[in-house]
């Protein structure tokens, strides 16, 4: 199962164990129960401290459970094969399991411990789902840290059935006791800030204590990191609040425009970001919603942001870098469906469509991209644009046209996603030339139309907004209004792409800086009067 490079990585990684664990498999006569006997087999013989044993008794076949050999109570199930993207998260599991300590703040570990109920998780994976290692992580993290919450993490493409039943179209999906808990991606923040009702109020605490910043960035996507990296080499006292850290790379899967990098991908990049970040004595809070801009009243004064859960922070200058999101398609159909047969991201839900009929909506890179993605996988794909012609890069189109399962619509303006009340059952388009409305039947729909820029909540702070909602900028990044900077898709910067986010967030940086040494601030200002 693990080639060489593999063995070595885990074998170094097990040195780290500091107590023995178990792994107790139930398998069936099926392949993949063979293939989990010999992963379990190859991982026991690399160190003496882990022992594996195949008498398990769980209906589900092929799974195994990681427990601390001293405390049985606290356990994982993978069931399914845990390797592509998720062989991290194997790894990580065996690590915690024997004592390894994780890279958690010691709060967040004391709030799990101190969870009371019982929480019995499963969730479904696929080992193609680049959102899917953060929630297997965090409820790993969970499970072996409270006796009383139970994870089972579940790759879907071996319990395919059991995906039919419980209409999983979308990954990660996250059921809690039975029911539905969340679908999409989540760190234990999020997780633990659904269970526990007083999460919310210890944050907005947290957040009301915090001394005025110098330089205050709002996102966490590759604009704000590059800002904040920048502000705190000058020396000033900077903070970064950010919905979640690394922004959409984090729903990014290949990147080959990266210059100097030929291929990463997104999450690989977030997690750079956040390391890069943490090397400089910048305050990092993560989980905050802005709710409000309130810019100072003179130059040199205090800006504030207030924040969804009541808290506010302060700062002499703020660098707006919130980011934008997919675009919707705003037709009947789209939120009814959303996760049972509409969905986002071809990468993480492609492989639940095996064999089946589903459209892509979007001719541009992203859209053909998503199509030439997921005729591999998928059964046939047909292509919706709303344009008189395709509009991605020339190579991609001639891909995509060499596909014997691809049809191509254009001049076609979706009109309705139709469903059976269960599940997505078919699609309705105008053609644009004739008029005509046409059915295509097929059980999911992939949007890729574009990007919305987070800034709705900026609309009554007198901030100079663009009719698309794009923050207003000049080219030194600075906004209509003194000390507020933006970088990033959130702007009127043209071509939405990583590495110019970067150098838009630096440039945003030094920008602050020239201001904050050219303007005295309001209360010096006030006593010299």
């Amino acid at each position: 199962m693990l080639d060489a490079n593999m063995t070595q990585q885990l074998q170094q990684f097990l040195g780290n164990l500091r107590e023995p664990i178990e792994l107790v498999a139930s398998l069936g006569d099926d392949d993949k129960s063979a293939q989990t006997r010999e992963l379990l087999e190859e991982i026991a013989a690399l160190n003496d401290k882990v022992t594996a044993s195949f008498d398990g008794t769980n209906e589900r076949k092929p799974s195994f459970i990681i427990r601390r050999a001293s405390d049985a109570e606290k356990w994982v199930r993978f069931a399914g094969l845990p390797m592509g993207h998720e062989f991290t998260s194997l790894v990580l599991a065996l690590l915690w399991a024997g004592g390894h300590p994780p890279k958690v703040e010691q709060d967040v570990l004391d709030q799990i411990a101190a969870l009371e109920g019982d929480y019995n998780f499963e969730m479904y994976f696929s080992l193609s789902c680049h959102n899917c290692p953060d929630v297997v992580q965090a409820l790993t993290l969970m499970a072996l840290n409270n006796p009383r919450i139970t994870a089972t993490l579940i790759e879907g493409g071996a319990f395919q059935d059991e995906v039919e039943k419980r209409n999983v179209l979308a990954v990660p999906a996250t059921f809690l006791n039975g029911e539905m808990f969340a679908s999409g991606k989540m760190s234990v923040e999020e997780v633990l800030a659904k269970l526990d009702g007083n999460a919310g109020a210890r944050a907005a605490a947290k957040l009301a204590d915090k001394e005025p910043f110098e330089v205050l960035v709002i996102g966490g996507g590759p604009a704000g990191a590059a800002a904040s990296v920048y502000t705190a080499r000058k020396g000033f006292s900077t903070g970064i609040a950010a919905e979640r850290f690394g922004g959409q790379v984090l729903d990014t899967m290949g990147i080959e425009n990266f210059i100097s990098v030929p291929y990463t991908e997104g999450p690989k990049l977030a997690a750079q970001l956040e390391a890069h970040v943490g090397e400089y004595d910048i305050d990092v809070m993560n989980l905050q919603t802005a709710k409000q801009l309130i810019p100072a009243r003179q130059p040199g004064g205090m800006h504030e942001v207030v924040f969804e859960n009541g808290a506010s922070l302060k700062a002499r200058s703020i660098i707006l870098s919130t980011g934008a999101r997919w675009r919707n398609l705003g037709v009947p159909g789209e939120f009814e469906y959303r996760n049972r047969g509409v969905a986002y991201c071809p990468h993480c839900d492609g492989p639940l469509f095996k064999g089946k009929r589903v459209a892509v909506i979007g001719g541009g890179n992203s859209g053909v991209e998503a199509a030439i993605d997921l005729a591999n996988i998928v059964g046939h794909v047909t292509l919706v644009e709303f344009d008189s012609k395709l509009r991605a890069d020339q190579v991609l189109q001639d891909k995509l046209r060499s596909l014997a399962n691809v049809d191509i619509l254009v001049s076609a303006q979706t009109t309705e996603i139709t469903g059976d009340g269960e599940r997505v059952n078919g699609l309705v388009y105008k053609n644009r030339e004739s008029g005509e409305e046409k059915t295509v039947e097929l059980e999911g729909v992939f949007v890729q139309i574009g990007l919305v820029p987070n800034t709705e909540w900026l609309k009554e702070s007198g901030l100079e907004l663009s009719k698309f909602g794009e923050i207003m900028i000049d080219e030194k990044a600075a906004t209509n209004l003194p000390g507020i900077f933006a970088a990033g898709d959130c702007t009127t910067v043209p071509y939405k792409q990583i590495i110019i986010a970067m150098g838009e967030g630096s440039k945003a940086a030094l920008s602050a800086f020239d201001y904050l040494i050219r303007t005295q601030p309001a209360d010096e200002v006030a006593e010299a009067a």
